[in-house]
């Protein structure tokens, strides 16, 4: 506890000293205690952000970047959550690099040797020095030996000791977001504590690099058969924990627009590509890459998109995209009725909400949009106003569903650079109706009633079991011996029984001090 207390006084003195407090002041004023909070914690040390004919959002970043690791992981995930933090500053967070100076090459190999067995190691034909480097992990190039020939690879290498540091830092930013709801009651609705939670098990999967080789291979599976698209190829031999291999990827980025031009890719056909092919991933597939910016892709002489890191995946279940897809099709159709009815059967809003209110706030998004260029669409605009509709209708916040919209806003910026003539609407509704089409067709219904009858006819002989087991929960129920509120929360209501304990001890030490002072005194 004592350790996790000072680290939490570290990050308070980073954040202090940094600048970023400042700068967040600037964006969006901060509570007057906690103003004084980081006055105190800054007392003896100069502001690191001198510079002054940078912006605010870069300001911010810097000040991130400097902190390390963990704050490159906070600002990149809070980007993706506008309703925390505001559009503005999650806008100004979009640009930050997460990029830091390469650890040494031969520490690099020491590790993929230790991770892949001496005896694979010495089989690798060349390890070069880093390419890339990140907060995470960093990439080199090597070439392996592969059915008697030779393979160009990209081998991924975690930092030394990045988990210990990142879950440390975690967990006490996760007691000061406890502190923080606890004191600030209206601060529970923004679910802080859910929050960095979320984000230490999302950081934890990408410090696992085989959880990105089983999402990259996941990708490459379910696009084997797409057109326009190539996923690189995981090589699980040289695949462990803390290395990944795969394809080395040999195009264009997808940012060198006169690249493009002289290999003759047709960049209207591209953009249209973009947004299809993520919209397939999301609604066919409910599992799609949820970090697409300018740096993750990459285009081939034949015009395919070849996208890399894997760490941030997206996943929707068979309800949201179902709903995701009709949502989408009715500001298509500019149908809100029906957009405001699939809220209400999605469960995303409260049922004593207005349905008349709620159509007429979509439409207010909706209806902006039609007949205009993406050039002349803000993404930001658009996401500002879904989340003010959020707060106004109560809706409870939907954190996969936040991350596939602040996705689509990448791919929408992404497929602005291309063509920026494409309307993202136009592009969309066929991959939609298509969707909707084979979801509700007969075939379907069929394979759907099959499934059912299936499970039925399965569970038939365990029916005499299953009953006794249902009278016995019900006896133990009447009889107070059974507790039905073990939900799927369950391992955040640890970690705030563990902060809860934490914030007790802390209280108990302060009184003692306090009465030893008035002893001593």
């Amino acid at each position: 506890m004592i350790k996790k207390i000072i680290i939490l006084f570290k990050i308070l003195r980073k954040f202090s000293v940094s600048g970023a407090v400042k700068v967040i002041d600037d964006i969006k004023p901060i509570p007057k205690v906690f103003k004084v909070l980081f006055y105190i914690f800054s007392l003896g040390s100069k502001n690191t952000l001198t510079v002054s004919n940078i912006t605010s959002g870069d300001k911010l970043c810097n000040a991130l970047q400097g902190m390390g690791t963990t704050f490159i992981k906070l600002g990149q995930f809070l980007a993706t959550r506008p309703d925390i933090i505001g559009n503005e500053i999650a806008t100004k967070l979009e640009k930050l690099q997460d990029k830091l100076p390469a650890f040494d090459t031969r520490e690099a190999q020491e590790i993929v040797k230790k991770e892949i067995g001496k005896k694979l190691y010495d089989s690798l034909i060349s390890f070069g020095n880093p390419v890339a480097a990140a907060s995470i992990a960093q990439v080199h190039f090597a070439k392996i030996k592969i059915d008697q020939g030779e393979k160009e690879v990209a081998i991924k290498v975690l930092r030394p000791n990045i988990h210990k540091i990142v879950n440390e830092e975690l967990d006490a930013l996760m007691f000061l977001a406890f502190i923080i709801e606890n004191i600030f009651k209206k601060s529970k609705r923004l679910k802080l504590i859910e929050v960095i939670f979320l984000l230490k098990e999302i950081t934890n999967v990408e410090m696992d690099l085989r959880f990105e080789a089983a999402a990259a291979s996941e990708l490459y599976e379910n696009t084997l058969n797409d057109k326009y698209i190539k996923v690189p190829k995981i090589y699980w031999n040289y695949t462990s924990k803390q290395v990944l291999a795969l394809d080395k990827i040999n195009a264009i980025p997808i940012r060198d627009l006169d690249s493009l031009k002289k290999a003759n890719i047709d960049l209207k056909q591209l953009s249209k590509n973009l947004i299809q092919l993520f919209l397939k991933q999301a609604v066919r597939d409910g599992f799609f890459h949820a970090d697409i910016h300018q740096g993750n892709l990459f285009v081939d002489t034949s015009g395919n998109l070849m996208p890399i890191d894997f760490g941030i995946m997206g996943r929707l279940d068979k309800n949201n995209k179902k709903y995701l897809a009709e949502i989408l099709l009715g500001f298509v159709e500019r149908d809100y009725n029906k957009v405001a009815q699939v809220h209400f059967l999605a469960g995303l809003v409260p049922k004593e909400t207005s349905k008349d209110e709620l159509a007429q706030a979509l439409r207010s998004i909706g209806e902006p949009i039609f007949g205009q260029a993406i050039k002349d669409i803000s993404g930001g605009n658009l996401l500002a106003q879904l989340f003010d509709i959020t707060e106004k209708f109560n809706m409870q916040t939907q954190t996969q569903l936040i991350l596939l919209q602040k996705t689509m806003v990448s791919v929408e910026g992404v497929a602005r650079k291309i063509n920026p003539d494409a309307n993202i609407w136009e592009i969309s509704k066929p991959v939609l109706e298509d969707w909707i089409k084979k979801e509700k067709g007969p075939e379907n219904k069929i394979k759907k009633t099959f499934e059912i009858s299936k499970e039925i006819f399965e569970k038939i002989p365990d029916l005499p079991d299953i009953m006794d087991k249902a009278h016995l929960a019900l006896q133990m129920l009447a009889e107070g011996k059974l507790n039905l509120y073990t939900g799927d929360g369950k391992n955040i209501e640890f970690e705030e029984l563990k902060m809860k304990n934490m914030r007790n001890n802390i209280i108990i030490i302060f009184l003692g001090i306090v009465i030893g002072l008035f002893i001593v005194f």
